[in-house]
């Protein structure tokens, strides 16, 4: 455990409570957090991770922009629900950069666990992307893959990082709990 690890799971605690609770600085903090563990995946090989990280990087500043963007034609993002094809689209994209980026991950590179780091990588992308965009399934995916990186942050002895994705996880079931509740949520 090092100090600047210890740094980027507070501010992804408080970057993830801010989402749950649609805070808009969810965003900036999350840029924040999601630079600082590029550098720590990539000490630790974990080099899907940190390609995840940089796309993180570039979806905190959409996030941002979706969340508030403001004008005549122009209204802040509500919460919605995704259709059921688009969430097998999405799903689908997922299992696409799963393969492609752990095939390359697995031939190209000395990475730590090339397939399940890649596969984790595209759902979070998906997860990230509906967050983004305010849709109710984000959180069910995350919760599915923070369980999963639980398990791999133990193994790979980053014990405050599995705390945090432990965290990320009970704020994951709260984000559903309130997003499903919120009143003018369309379906």
């Amino acid at each position: 455990m090092s100090p600047l690890e210890l740094f980027a799971a507070a501010l992804g605690v408080i970057a993830v409570w801010l989402t749950v609770k649609q805070n808009a600085w969810c965003w900036p903090i999350g840029l924040v957090m999601v630079l600082i563990y590029s550098w720590i995946f990539y000490d630790i090989k974990m080099y899907s991770n940190v390609l995840l990280q940089v796309i993180y990087a570039a979806l905190q500043v959409y996030g941002w922009l979706q969340w508030t963007r403001r004008g005549p034609t122009l209204e802040v993002r509500a919460i919605t629900w995704l259709p059921s094809g688009a969430v097998f689209i999405g799903l689908g994209l997922g299992v696409v950069v799963s393969l492609v980026l752990g095939g390359l991950m697995a031939n190209f590179t000395d990475a730590v666990q090339p397939w399940l780091d890649a596969a984790l990588t595209g759902f979070s992308l998906v997860a990230q992307v509906w967050m983004a965009q305010k849709r109710v399934q984000c959180w069910p995916l995350w919760i599915v893959i923070d369980v999963i990186f639980v398990g791999l942050f133990v193994y790979k002895e980053l014990y405050v990082t599995a705390a945090l994705y432990g965290m990320f996880l009970l704020l994951a079931i709260q984000g559903w709990r309130e997003w499903q509740r919120t009143p003018a949520l369309a379906q």
